[in-house]
């Protein structure tokens, strides 16, 4: 931007100030939401998805796939039995190896098929102890 662009963009701001179009808006005197918080790798399409109601299906495959893998341990810890969680997991994997061999849209997997005997025993591991 030139000195000249910016000048009159200041200068449009200070208008518009003074004519109080800045006054009671939304959120005036707030924290921005989400301060404080982590940003995940994809923060700025998961905050354009909730702004724009997009749901879930709107998302690229590998995205899709990188949100599932980020709430895995909530949605196996949901399920009763353990040929429910290896269930779960093959299907998450076969459309992992679908994702990783064939053209998708969405950015490229950062990550591999899950290792099914570890999260399982993981889960076992969460059952067993009483949680506080």
């Amino acid at each position: 931007m030139s000195d000249r662009q910016a000048r009159g963009v200041e200068k449009a701001l200070q208008e518009a100030e003074a004519r109080g179009e800045f006054q009671n808006l939304p959120g005036a005197g707030k924290p921005l939401p989400g301060i404080g918080e982590p940003l995940h790798e994809d923060w700025w399409l998961r905050q354009k998805s909730t702004r724009e109601n997009l749901g879930a299906d709107a998302l690229p495959v590998t995205i899709r796939l990188a949100r599932e893998v980020d709430e895995l341990e909530s949605v196996l810890d949901g399920l009763e039995s353990e040929t429910d969680v290896r269930d779960r997991l093959e299907q998450i994997n076969q459309r992992i190896r679908a994702a990783l061999i064939g053209p998708v849209d969405g950015p490229p997997l950062r990550f591999g098929p899950l290792d099914v005997e570890a999260e399982t025993a993981a889960w076992r591991d969460r059952r067993s102890t009483p949680r506080e």
